[in-house]
């Protein structure tokens, strides 16, 4: 590539809007790959949290221990946080006069809202990911058409084309399309990934639920609850 014909002097012969652009491409790129860094880690943070606790709470201790040593720490996030929502109904519900049915129903509605909030909080960032995947090649296409229109418009304008004069226009174009590439596919392929990643962890929440609620059944009625 010659020197006039470099990225960065195609860049910096580009029309003002080509290079508005070009801009709001890097930015989208630079975002997608933050929220790809952080929903990284959050979701292997999760992950990891989530296998801990399981170990814990199936170690054979009770619930009201685990409870406190949950408490110890800092503020109860994905598994400890759904297991907290349920203990704490569960004894409230024992000093209440109602049945062991509404006890259950109780403690699975407290379940249930705070396993909605953990998957809110780890689908952060989601919304974003999906939005820069599918506008950015829509917008370096805007860039591309608007860079191929200004050529037309030169070679009209001498009224006579060379390959030499269309190339730079041409180039120019193509920058956008490939910014829009390069910023659009690591966020679809890492937006397939943690929504792949984020029904995972909505089953283990959900079974983690379901095998709570049937240790805290038994727990009611052997406490006498009718």
């Amino acid at each position: 590539m010659t020197a006039n014909m470099s990225l960065a002097h195609l860049i910096s012969q580009a029309s003002v809007l080509a290079q508005i652009v070009l801009l709001i491409l890097v930015a989208a790129s630079v975002a997608s790959w933050a929220v790809i860094f952080a929903k990284r880690k959050m979701l292997n943070a999760a992950r990891d949290e989530a296998i801990r606790f399981e170990e814990r709470f199936w170690s054979g201790g009770n619930l009201a221990d685990l409870y406190a040593s949950v408490h110890k720490g800092e503020d109860a996030k994905g598994l400890p946080a759904i297991f907290t929502a349920g203990y704490e109904e569960y004894v409230r519900q024992q000093q209440s006069s109602g049945t062991t049915e509404d006890a259950l129903a109780a403690i699975q509605r407290q379940m249930r809202v705070s396993h909605l909030r953990e998957v809110e909080r780890l689908e952060g960032g989601l919304a974003m990911l999906a939005t820069i995947g599918s506008t950015s090649p829509y917008v370096g296409l805007f860039g591309t058409v608007w860079g191929i229109m200004n050529s037309f418009i030169a070679i009209g304008a001498v009224k006579s084309a060379s390959l030499a004069m269309v190339a730079p226009g041409i180039s120019e174009a193509l920058i956008a399309t490939a910014m829009g590439l390069f910023a659009a596919i690591p966020a679809v392929i890492a937006y397939n990934f943690f929504t792949r990643g984020l029904e995972r962890m909505e089953t283990r929440f959900h079974a983690f639920s379901e095998e709570m609620i049937g240790i805290i059944d038994r727990g009611l009625r052997q406490s006498g609850k009718a």
